[in-house]
């Protein structure tokens, strides 16, 4: 009967929300893990949960209208979708790239309820972004976008309503823009946002939270294989704060880090990445990636991104952007001798890459745990935020390191209650989602 219940709101939400692709993908796999569990919690139902938690509490949609620096009027489309309150204020980030839509937001702010959730931190579910590009524009046309936007959203958020933060294409410059505006609107001074600079209200670790958390969690995995990161290979895709601090953390433990990319293609050095002169190039002069194998000669660069994972490695860290790693790109790794898939973005390996990982037994965490580093490092700015304290460098890492690891084992030990040993696709959907459903009854019908 389980089954039946999940088929049914499966197939409303996607007769409600037709063409939504990535939304379907992200119901589809949360819910189909959870037949177990409805079929022990049977008040679930009763209550209609699914359907509840499926349908987002508010979406905003709104225009945003600014002037570039040739005078000339433009127009994005800006967007928050508030899904889940009831473990506390909507949190999750707010994402600047050409291919948002509400799918993406949608299904980016789903995900985020159960990552939330898993943290241990009192945040509910939220999401927002639009089809905005920064990329080639001046600091000036970033600002007036970000004033625009936040001229709009600030009747939306509160630090105790929805508290968004940086995503793709949102960084400190943008965080700031928008955090000016909104004190500028609301005669307020409080943290409305996170991901804030260090000199406003911003928390260390933040910038490094999501790669070290990533690591932090496949170091779980590893250890329950009597295994680590020393002497390992390790690929990892992207090149922004991610991978960055995923391969930096990495390193710290003794790994090898021989392959990263960004949206034009990859780099492959077999003596080991540089980081230093790829936090240049990325960080301080925003170039393309394609320049690292400009200045070392053991580089090779590689046009396109899938390529990355034909790149034999002991460990793959996934941390560009939804469904960048496909069924070959999965095959290709399990292949050649992959043990262990962690990742930093959110879902970036396709259903099919998933059930490859699964079906191999290697050690895989799903983004909804393994990359829960960065919202659980907004959770501790907040906290922060509302005490007026900062807290050291080594005090907020080791807060994260506790998190991660008690996120792999509340999602360990929920697989294993629910007899799917070793599955941390179902552990982390079920840990996540039962906490949320049982305070959802308690709340009462909303």
């Amino acid at each position: 009967m389980s089954s039946q219940y999940i088929s049914r709101v499966v197939e409303t939400v996607k007769k409600r929300y037709p063409g939504e692709a990535e939304f379907h993908q992200a119901v589809t796999e949360v819910l189909e893990s959870l037949s177990p569990v409805i079929e022990k919690n049977k008040e679930i139902e009763q209550a209609g949960i699914l359907e509840r938690i499926t349908e987002p509490e508010r979406q905003i949609i709104f225009r945003v209208p600014w002037i570039d620096d040739a005078g000339k009027v433009q127009v994005n489309r800006g967007m928050r979708i508030q899904f889940n309150s009831a473990l506390g204020p909507y949190k999750g980030g707010i994402r600047l790239h050409p291919s948002v839509n509400t799918s993406i937001i949608k299904f980016l702010g789903f995900e985020q309820i159960f990552k939330n959730s898993l943290t241990g931190l009192m945040m509910g579910g939220g999401k927002g972004g639009s089809d905005f590009d920064p990329k080639g524009k001046s600091d000036n046309e970033v600002m007036r976008f970000c004033q625009s936007f936040m001229a709009e959203l600030y009747r939306h958020i509160d630090a105790d309503t929805d508290v968004p933060a940086g995503d793709i294409g949102t960084g400190a410059r943008e965080i700031g823009y928008m955090f000016g505006q909104y004190k500028r609107l609301k005669n307020i001074y409080h943290g409305i946002l996170t991901g804030k600079g260090l000199l406003y209200g911003g928390s260390l670790v933040r910038t490094e939270a999501t790669g070290y958390g990533c690591v932090y969690f496949c170091q779980e995995m590893l250890k329950d294989r009597s295994s680590g990161f020393d002497k390992k290979n390790v690929v990892i895709s992207g090149s922004g704060n991610v991978a960055i601090y995923a391969a930096e953390k990495a390193m710290s433990l003794g790994a090898k880090v021989i392959a990263m990319s960004d949206s034009g293609g990859y780099i492959h050095d077999a003596d080991g990445i540089k980081l230093d002169l790829v936090k240049k190039l990325k960080e301080v002069e925003r170039k393309r990636i394609s320049e690292y194998a400009k200045e070392v000669k053991s580089a090779k660069y590689t046009e396109g991104c899938s390529g990355i994972w034909t790149i034999p490695c002991d460990i793959a860290l996934p941390s560009a952007t939804q469904n960048e790693l496909d069924e070959a790109g999965a095959k290709t790794l399990v292949k050649n001798g992959c043990t262990a898939v962690a990742e930093g973005a959110n879902m970036p390996s396709t259903p099919e890459a998933v059930k490859v990982f699964l079906d191999a037994k290697i050690a895989y965490g799903p983004g909804k745990a393994a990359n829960a580093g960065g919202v659980a490092t907004s959770g501790l700015e907040m906290s922060q935020n509302s005490q007026r304290l900062s807290w050291s460098f080594d005090e907020v890492d080791a807060k994260l390191h506790r998190i991660m690891e008690n996120i792999h084992e509340t999602a360990k030990n929920a697989a294993k209650e629910y007899n799917t040993p070793g599955n941390l696709v179902n552990g982390a959907n079920i840990a996540g989602f039962l906490k949320v459903a049982k305070v959802m009854i308690a709340h009462g019908v909303i």
